[in-house]
């Protein structure tokens, strides 16, 4: 039995994830990809990249800034880089790529948004409303793979 089934025994019950511990994994995952989605969204719209490579950057800068959030926390349990790594990739990325296949789904599909400006309240709303999007279809997946000791689980033996 891995380290983190036993953790999660421990703390949760066998196969249990709670929809507050869900939330609140989803929450954390959100927070990295929404300074990475946002940031890239404002740098692609400014630099007037083109959708696609607007696109393409906020992705990027989304699973760049979501796995320094959760290696922040592992380094300073104190284990090295290559684990910590390891670890982030393990927790986060199903998770950020729904999101972000989610988020990104929902700005190009609302007219205009991608094309808006950055002083544009439709740019800021649709915005705001793929992260609220992503973040309610996603928690259920990350109840799903919390309850089997995979995703965010990971990051739970290093919470002390």
């Amino acid at each position: 039995m891995s380290e983190t089934t036993q953790h999660l025994e421990h703390h949760h019950g066998v196969g249990t994830a709670s929809w507050s511990m869900a939330a609140t994994a989803t929450a954390h995952c959100l927070t990295g990809c929404a300074i990475g989605e946002v940031l890239g969204m404002v740098l692609g719209t400014a630099l007037g990249l083109h959708n696609a490579s607007t696109v393409v950057l906020s992705i990027a800068l989304a699973f760049v800034f979501g796995y320094a959030l959760t290696m922040r926390g592992v380094l300073r349990a104190g284990v090295g880089f290559r684990t910590a790594l390891g670890v982030a990739l393990a927790a986060d990325t199903v998770s950020i790529a729904v999101m972000e296949l989610i988020d990104n789904a929902v700005m190009v599909g609302v007219p205009g948004a991608m094309n808006a400006g950055l002083t544009s309240v439709l740019f800021w709303t649709a915005l705001a409303a793929s992260l609220g999007v992503a973040f309610v279809l996603t928690t259920p997946i990350n109840k799903w793979m919390i309850g089997r000791g995979k995703g965010h689980a990971v990051v739970h033996q290093y919470h002390h």
